[in-house]
C-alpha cells in the first residue's frame, strides 16, 4: 500500500539529507515535490494545501534550517502532520469508559448491557456485506456474542451471502465467542413495493439479539448512491427505529477521492461515526486515507487489508504515516505475531535452535504460523526501509505450499534428521511432491541456514525484545536502522527470489 506516494515522499526528503545546511529554498522545493505527489495520489486539494503550508511553516519556524540534522527533524515534521491529516492520535482509538483500566481499547464504544447497535451503509459494490462479516470475526475474536441482520432486501442474493459468512465467521474465526444470524427472507419479496421493508427487519433483529444475550448487533443495509432518496430515506427510518450506537460507512479506498466526496454526502443526511476503507492494502495511491478526516470530520476505524474474513484492522494514524515515510510498521507486526504464535510453542522452538535440534517439523509449524499472518510481501512491508524495495520484486506465497509438499513428503525419521537424506530418498521425496530434487536441495540447504542462523540468535533474547517493542511509536524506528537494501541489481534481486524459495 502506498508504494508510490512513499517514493514520491521518500525521494523528497532524501534530497535534504547529507546536507550540513540547508536554506529554506531546499525545503521550499522540497515541499513542491510533496505537493505533486499528494496531488497525483489523488488526495483532496485542500488537504494537500493545508497539508505543505503546515509542514513548510514549521519546517521554517523551529529553526531547521540551522540544525546540524536538518534531514531528520523534517521527516519528523512531517511525520507529526501526517498523523493529524490521517486523524491525530486522539483519534487511533476510542476508550470504553464502562471497562477496567489497562482493558484493551478499542475503536468501538460498547454500550452495558447491550446490544451495541452498529449500522453499516455504504456504496453498492464497496465490500459491505463482506465488511461486515469481518468485524464480526473481529469481535468474536474479543470474544463478543455478535447478531448479524441480513437488512439488505435490495440485493436477493445479499440475505445468502450474509448468512453463509455468519456461519464461516462462527466454525473459523477464533475467539470464545459468538456469532449468530438474522434474516426475514419474506421481506426480500416485498422490497419493491415497500422500501422500507429493512426497517421492520432491522426492529425484530434488535429484539431477537436482546433475548439471545448479544454484545453487538451489526445491521448491513443495502448499498445505495447518495442521490437516491428512497433508499437514504430508508436510512434515516431504521436509525429513528433502532438508533444504533454507531453509524459506519464502508468506501472503496482504491475510488480515491470519489470515495470521500461520497463519504461527506451521506455524512450530510445521516451522521457518521466512523469510516471504514476497503482493499486498503491495493491502494497504491493514499488519496481518501489521506482525506477523509479532513473533509468529512469523521475518523477511519477500521481498513481492510485482503479478502479473507480475518482481513481487518484497526486504523492507527501513527503506524500508517510511518508506512508512508518508508519506516514500517513494527508495531503492527509484531501484534500479528503475537496474534497467530503461541508463545510457549515459540520458546520451546527457541530452545531447540539454540541446542542445534530444529526439525523439519518445527521448521513447517513456522511456516504455516506465517502463513496465518498473512501475505509474505505485506509482512516484509512491516519492516523499516523494505517496504519500498519490494515493488518490484515477486513473492509468490505459493512457495510455501510447495515447500509444505516436500516436508509432508518426507518420513518421520527424514524429517527429525536431514542428514538421512540420500540421493535415492531426495528422489522419492521429489517425486512425491510433485517437484525436482533440485528444489528439495534447495530447501535442506535454507533450512541448514535458518538453523544456523537460529543458533546465533538464540543468545540475542530475540523474543524478549519483541516483547518489549510492543506499543513502541512506529516513527522511532527511523533511527535503529532497517532491513538490507534489496532494490538495486538483477542479481540481488535474484538472490531474494531463492533465498525466498528455499524456504528462508
Amino acid at each position: 500500500m502506498f508504494t508510490n506516494l512513499s517514493d514520491k515522499f521518500e525521494g523528497a526528503l532524501r534530497k535534504l539529507s547529507g546536507r550540513g545546511k540547508i536554506s529554506e529554498s531546499n525545503v521550499r522545493e522540497a515541499m513542491e515535490e510533496v505537493r505533486t505527489a499528494l496531488l497525483e495520489a489523488d488526495a483532496h486539494y485542500e488537504v494537500v494545501e493545508e497539508f505543505t503550508e503546515a509542514v513548510l511553516q514549521k519546517a521554517i519556524g523551529e529553526e531547521v534550517l540551522s540544525s546540524l540534522k536538518p534531514a531528520q527533524q523534517m521527516i519528523g515534521i512531517v511525520n507529526d502532520e501526517l498523523v493529524r491529516v490521517l486523524g491525530g492520535e486522539d483519534d487511533d482509538t476510542s476508550a470504553d469508559p464502562s471497562e477496567p483500566p489497562g482493558a484493551e481499547v478499542s475503536p468501538i464504544m460498547y454500550v452495558h448491557p447491550g446490544p451495541t447497535i452498529i449500522m453499516m451503509a455504504g456504496l453498492q459494490g464497496s465490500g459491505k456485506t463482506t465488511t461486515c462479516g469481518k468485524l464480526a470475526g473481529y469481535l468474536k475474536k474479543r470474544d463478543k456474542k455478535v447478531m448479524l441482520c441480513a437488512a439488505d432486501l435490495q440485493r436477493p442474493a445479499a440475505v445468502t451471502q450474509l448468512e453463509v459468512l455468519a456461519k464461516q465467521v462462527q466454525d473459523d474465526a477464533p475467539g470464545s465467542g459468538s456469532v449468530h444470524f438474522y434474516a426475514e427472507p419474506d421481506k426480500v419479496a416485498e422490497y419493491g413495493k415497500a422500501v422500507g421493508a429493512a426497517v421492520a427487519v432491522c426492529r425484530n433483529a434488535l429484539k431477537a439479539a436482546q433475548a439471545e444475550g448479544c454484545d453487538v448487533l451489526i445491521l448491513d443495509t443495502a448499498g445505495r448512491l447518495h442521490i437516491n432518496d428512497d433508499l437514504m430515506g430508508e436510512l434515516r427510518q431504521v436509525n429513528t427505529a433502532v438508533n444504533p450506537h454507531q453509524i459506519y460507512l464502508v468506501i472503496d479506498a482504491m475510488t480515491g477521492q470519489d470515495a470521500v466526496n461520497s463519504a461527506k454526502a451521506f455524512n450530510d443526511q445521516l451522521e457518521l461515526d466512523g469510516v471504514v476503507l476497503t482493499k486498503f492494502d491495493s491502494d497504491t495511491r493514499g488519496g481518501a486515507a489521506l482525506s477523509v478526516k479532513k473533509i468529512t470530520g469523521k475518523p477511519i476505524k477500521f481498513i481492510g487489508v485482503g479478502e479473507k474474513l480475518d482481513a481487518l484492522e484497526e486504523f492507527h494514524p501513527t503506524r500508517i504515516a510511518s508506512r508512508i515515510l518508508g519506516m514500517g510498521d513494527i508495531v503492527s507486526l509484531v501484534e500479528k505475531a503475537q496474534e497467530h504464535v503461541d508463545e510457549e510453542e515459540a520458546l520451546a522452538l527457541q530452545e531447540k535452535m539454540a541446542k542445534g535440534k530444529m526439525t523439519m517439523d518445527d521448521f513447517l509449524k513456522q511456516l504455516r504460523m506465517m502463513r496465518k499472518m498473512g501475505s509474505m510481501k505485506s509482512l516484509l512491508g512491516m519492516l523499516p526501509g523494505v517496504g519500498s524495495q519490494l515493488k518490484d520484486i515477486d513473492l509468490d506465497d505459493k512457495e510455501i505450499g510447495r515447500t509444505e509438499a516436500i516436508i509432508q513428503s518426507m518420513t518421520k525419521q527424514e524429517r527429525g534428521d536431514i542428514d538421512v537424506l540420500t540421493a535415492s530418498r531426495r528422489r522419492r521425496i521429489a517425486q512425491g511432491a510433485g517437484t525436482d530434487q533440485q528444489a528439495v536441495g534447495k530447501l535442506v540447504k535454507g533450512f541448514e541456514m535458518v538453523s544456523k542462523m537460529g543458533k546465533q540468535m538464540s543468545g540475542m533474547g530475540a523474543l524478549s525484545k519483541m516483547k518489549a517493542m510492543r506499543g513502541m511509536d512506529p516513527s522511532m524506528m527511523g533511527g535503529m536502522g532497517g532491513m538490507p537494501k534489496l532494490k538495486g541489481s538483477t542479481k540481488q534481486k535474484s538472490k531474494f527470489k531463492q533465498r525466498k524459495r528455499k524456504g528462508r
